[in-house]
């Protein structure tokens, strides 16, 4: 992630709908991303900036929403520490790439922006 702290204060001055918005576009490109040979870097940083978005909104965030974000955020983690092997097997990648569209979802239908 190219200077944290600025994307961080960025970030930061948005609501949490928006911010739950932002991370669940990310997820969607991950989902995008997994889907094209070129993209594992860009998938490795996607994952990684997700994880902050979460820190970052999580304390801030109703504490049920607060509870999906620290699941999604463990399933983030387990998806970087196996990505060496998850990235040459297509089958697995596109797993990695539908649960990314599935967690989309709820992290979108969590942020009430559907809804407004």
């Amino acid at each position: 992630m190219e200077n944290p702290e600025l994307i961080r204060e960025r970030y930061l001055r948005d609501g949490v709908p928006t911010r739950l918005g932002g991370l669940a576009a990310n997820l969607r490109r991950i989902q995008a991303f997994t889907r094209q040979e070129s993209g594992r870097e860009i998938v490795a940083s996607l994952l990684d900036e997700s994880k902050h978005f979460i820190e970052w909104t999580a304390r801030e965030a109703e504490l049920e929403t607060a509870a999906e974000l620290v699941a999604l955020q463990g399933q983030l983690a387990r998806w970087q520490t196996q990505w060496p092997a998850i990235w040459p097997d297509p089958a697995r990648r596109a797993a990695l790439g539908e649960q990314a569209r599935q967690w989309s979802d709820r992290v979108l239908e969590l942020s009430g922006l559907l809804a407004a």
